[in-house]
């Protein structure tokens, strides 16, 4: 059996928060794949930073979140996307 890799994170969530709660996400990911994390937040209103060369964007965005589950159902997905960088 695998052991989960989101395990002790999901403890910190829950230890942290009290659901539903507010939570930011920052990712930075490669300009071109800017479509691809627009849809890990569908009909939210996102704001971008572009880098200085524009090769890089990088994203923060702050949800009402209802657990710790939902949260990492997005790092899941995000996980997915090439070149992206969760911080």
């Amino acid at each position: 059996m695998e052991s989960d890799p989101y395990a002790s994170f999901r403890e910190k969530l829950n230890q942290e928060y009290t659901w539903p709660a507010l939570y930011m996400f920052k990712f930075i990911a490669p300009a071109e794949r800017k479509n691809d994390v627009e849809q890990l937040f569908p009909g939210e209103k996102l704001s971008w930073r572009h880098s200085g060369k524009g090769n890089y964007i990088s994203l923060t965005v702050t949800l009402q979140m209802t657990s710790a589950e939902t949260i990492i159902s997005l790092y899941r997905k995000a996980a997915a996307i090439p070149g992206l960088i969760a911080l």
